[in-house]
């Protein structure tokens, strides 16, 4: 049975190729903004799951009897939550705004089939950021941007995004955009991989 990424996420994909799992990827399309006014209040680790439910569940409607796995990561300092940066300039005012400050990193991921999620987990990772110069944030930008604009946090922490911290504290595949070992165990249970 090969598995659907709800994603085109350049980390889930390559996460899932490095596993050995067989994939194909079918972006879902929905309204990420409406779910989250809708979850207005809630902690960012229900609004992370319930955005990964609600792209797996958007692409298995599509695909009868497949298995959809979707996946949301939210960043949230100090209650504020971050979404991925529109601009040039609001990436610039994010990595200002998180300068000397922890970073709390929830990824989620869901299986769905036929309409009904069937399996659902969030993981958080704590990061702190260090202390970032207007002339550090400038070089970072000219390298980065515009691949970290599909990015929560402006940063791949496999490539220059590594240098915006001192610690991180979690799992590594959390910090990547996803909680792998659990989403390998739902897959087994679910009979998608080989247990």
């Amino acid at each position: 049975m090969t598995l659907i990424l709800a994603s085109q996420s350049a980390s889930r994909r390559a996460m899932l190729t490095a596993a050995g799992v067989d994939h194909s990827a079918v972006p879902a399309d929905l309204d990420e903004r409406s779910i989250e006014a809708g979850l207005a209040g809630s902690p960012p680790q229900d609004i992370a799951l319930a955005l990964a439910v609600a792209k797996a569940d958007a692409v298995a409607r599509l695909h009868p009897g497949a298995l959809v796995l979707g996946s949301d990561s939210l960043v949230e300092i100090g209650g504020r939550r971050f979404d991925k940066p529109r601009s040039r300039a609001e990436a610039a005012e994010h990595l200002r705004f998180f300068s000397g400050k922890e970073m709390q990193l929830h990824s989620a991921a869901a299986l769905a089939r036929d309409g009904a999620a069937v399996w659902q987990h969030c993981d958080t990772a704590r990061l702190a950021v260090r202390e970032l110069s207007e002339a550090f944030i400038a070089g970072y930008l000219d390298h980065e941007w515009p691949a970290v604009a599909g990015c929560v946090g402006v940063f791949r922490i496999e490539a220059r995004g590594v240098q915006l911290f001192e610690a991180v504290s979690g799992d590594h595949y959390t910090v990547l955009g996803m909680p792998l070992l659990p989403v390998l165990r739902a897959l087994r249970d679910n009979k998608a991989i080989a247990a």
